[in-house]
């Protein structure tokens, strides 16, 4: 029976700039054994994209699930009324703060993804600047044109990173930070793991970029040291819903009920350090041993109900820096 299923890829396991193989086959060959009689039609791209083209498709959806999409576009879909409620068989085990509220919730978190900032050290020495310790240090005037970061239109990445500033700061004095920072940024990437890549290569001097590709470039031998500022870290989560209308909701709800099972979230962290079951640990090689402390508070809905003024906004002010589209 084939169920339509979307996926986003995030750059998080991205190479060049789409989803890894062996990731793929890895969720492949879980997701076949523990539902049979399931065919997955994958349907990849950035988050942003991928949240555009559902609610193109709202009127006649062509997925019967969401799967590795942001929480907080998800929650977008969910104000559009577009998700099925769902209580997966073990919800109980997963941690509150990684599911959607509601009861049954519309959406549910596999893993965790956070902002962090990519610091060259070879090219900081060059250029005789010191390790940033907040986001405020990234304004200060000797960073001019050395710094990159995801567009937040295109990048979850990106939207995570803006909607943070606007929750942690007050709207007013987060527009003003982005006014600053604006004049040190070189370009706004549509990739969220680009401005990492970029800073491992000493391309840029720093990239505000993601976590677990900030581990994977310093492990891979990049002179980089991964930042999470003081002020706290915007973060989101992957997370999968059942699109309302489906006509193979009971094969969807099979789905649902192994992703939210411990083998599932062990899969899952292969990947992430931080997924949403809680008997499942995971220290990737490098990876910022503070991130998770630093997550700050983060309302999903929030960031679901004021993305479509916030982007717009953000366009207005900044697109004049953004890189040209594929």
């Amino acid at each position: 029976m084939p169920l339509g299923w979307y996926g986003s890829s995030r750059p998080a396991f991205l190479n060049s700039s789409r989803l890894e193989t062996d990731q793929i086959k890895a969720y492949e060959t879980a997701f076949y054994a523990a539902v049979p009689d399931v065919t997955i039609k994958w349907v990849r791209d950035s988050t942003g994209i991928i949240t555009a083209k559902l609610l193109a498709e709202k009127a006649n959806p062509q997925a019967d699930m969401v799967v590795g999409t942001s929480a907080s576009s998800l929650a977008v879909f969910a104000n559009e009324g577009m998700l099925q409620g769902y209580a997966p068989k073990g919800l109980d085990k997963i941690q509150p703060q990684y599911r959607d509220p509601k009861n049954p919730p519309e959406w549910v978190g596999m893993d965790v993804y956070g902002a962090a900032v990519c610091f060259n050290t070879v090219e900081a020495q060059k250029a005789g600047l010191e390790l940033p310790k907040s986001w405020k240090d990234l304004t200060d005037v000797k960073f001019k044109d050395k710094l990159v970061m995801p567009h937040p239109a295109s990048s979850g990445t990106g939207y995570l990173t803006v909607a943070a500033w606007i929750q942690l700061m007050g709207e007013a004095e987060a527009w003003k930070y982005m006014d600053a920072l604006h004049q040190n940024i070189a370009l706004y990437t549509h990739s969220g793991s680009a401005p990492c890549v970029q800073a491992a290569k000493g391309e840029r001097l720093a990239g505000i970029s993601f976590d677990m590709r900030a581990a994977r470039e310093k492990t891979a031998g990049a002179p980089i040291e991964i930042i999470s500022p003081v002020e706290g870290i915007g973060w989101d989560m992957e997370a999968f819903a059942i699109v309302k209308g489906s006509k193979k909701a009971d094969v969807a709800k099979k789905v649902a009920d192994w992703a939210v099972t411990k083998a599932a979230n062990e899969l899952y962290s292969r990947y992430y350090a931080v997924v949403a079951h809680p008997e499942v640990k995971n220290m990737p090689n490098n990876y910022p041993a503070d991130a998770e402390a630093r997550m700050a508070k983060v309302d999903f809905q929030k960031m679901a109900d004021e993305r479509e003024r916030v982007l717009a906004e953000w366009s207005k002010r900044y697109e004049t820096k953004a890189a040209p589209k594929n």
